[in-house]
């Protein structure tokens, strides 16, 4: 007898979280999601056998080839120390200089699409790869890959203990990008869009309203009617005008505009009505900042903080740094000369 899946309500605490949660993206220290997708534990063994059998063939390759080169009378001990030499070679440097030449790729790796990468998602360098490679030699060819099998298990991400203390993770490049179901806005709607005002509707509510078109489809009809008349009366306080729709096309054409808005700052349909410029104190240059802004979406004034991203943090912070120069070069040249103290009478015509 098939079991019936009770509906999710959209109140519990624990499916709005669902909506903060970052899943498999990674976070820096300044607070930024990066795009990277942790491989699974199959991809990562199929590369690790792979990688493996590849060492395997080098390494009897290598013996093969040195046993044909060397003297006929040559000291046993001679042979064991040359034989521990190309093991460490195979099992140590090769891998630490194929990951640092390759950036994070191996055979095993290029074939399951994968790669090695820091927790902050850039390239790796030798100290990387070689901490890696010498950890690897207890927990992957010491214990045939148990340590690695039981860390990756019991960890929050499958990452072997190479990865640990190496600060490395391995992300999938090959991973397929399902993007979300787009609400688009009604056609009864049209007229509405162009006269409504929702920039009052707090983000937590916002962020409601997505992990309801979001889990829709999943939710059984009478349930879904009920969550979105009660999500709509949660937000008529913070829409002006309301239109005679039903309650799903009100929270449709809620979400679109919201979504118009942060994409580009204007809701389609409006022009963006401009203030007038800042008043400039004398003596002082013109600059972006006195420049005329949108009272309603800052339009026309240089945003306070770029948007956060992979190479954008540093950006960021060499702004400010420059920001912050060209503010104490005005500042001395003020000092030197003030813009509204005239000049003296008999000056020279240079300083006039």
């Amino acid at each position: 007898m098939p079991t019936t899946r009770a509906p999710r309500d959209l109140a519990d605490a624990r499916y709005v979280h669902a909506l903060d949660d970052t899943g498999d993206e990674l976070v820096v220290g300044e607070a930024v999601a990066l795009d990277v997708q942790p491989a699974g534990i199959a991809l990562r063994i199929a590369a690790g056998l792979l990688d493996g059998v590849c060492l395997v063939v080098l390494y009897l390759m290598l013996l093969l080839g040195m046993s044909r080169l060397w003297p006929s009378g040559l000291d046993p001990a001679w042979g064991a120390a040359l034989s521990i030499g190309v093991l460490v070679v195979v099992l140590v440097l090769v891998p630490a200089a194929l990951e640092t030449v390759t950036r994070g790729r191996s055979v095993g790796r290029f074939a399951a699409g994968t790669r090695v990468v820091r927790l902050d998602g850039g390239a790796v360098g030798f100290r990387h790869a070689i901490t890696r490679a010498l950890v690897g030699l207890l927990e992957l060819w010491g214990s045939f890959g148990s340590i690695a099998l039981v860390v990756a298990l019991f960890g929050s991400r499958p990452r072997r203990l190479g990865d640990l203390l190496a600060g490395t993770v391995v992300q999938h490049e090959r991973a397929v990008r399902h993007r979300p179901a787009q609400v688009l806005l009604p056609v009864e709607l049209t007229a509405w869009a162009g006269t409504a005002d929702v920039s009052a509707l707090p983000q937590r509510l916002e962020n409601r309203l997505g992990a309801f078109f979001r889990g829709a489809a999943d939710l059984a009809p009478a349930a879904r009617v009920a969550t979105a008349e009660r999500l709509a009366a949660e937000v008529v306080p913070h829409v002006h005008p309301l239109p005679p729709v039903p309650a799903e096309v009100f929270l449709a054409g809620v979400v679109v505009l919201r979504r118009d808005r942060d994409t580009r700052r204007c809701v389609p349909g409006r022009p963006c009505s401009t203030g007038p410029p800042r008043p400039r104190r004398a003596g002082r240059r013109a600059s972006r900042a006195d420049a005329p802004t949108c009272p309603r979406c800052g339009a026309g004034r240089p945003p306070r903080h770029a948007p956060r991203g992979r190479d954008s943090v540093w950006r960021t912070r060499l702004g400010l740094l420059h920001a912050r120069l060209v503010r104490q070069r005005e500042t001395r040249r003020r000092r030197r000369r003030p813009a509204d103290v005239p000049a003296p009478a008999g000056a020279p015509a240079q300083y006039r």
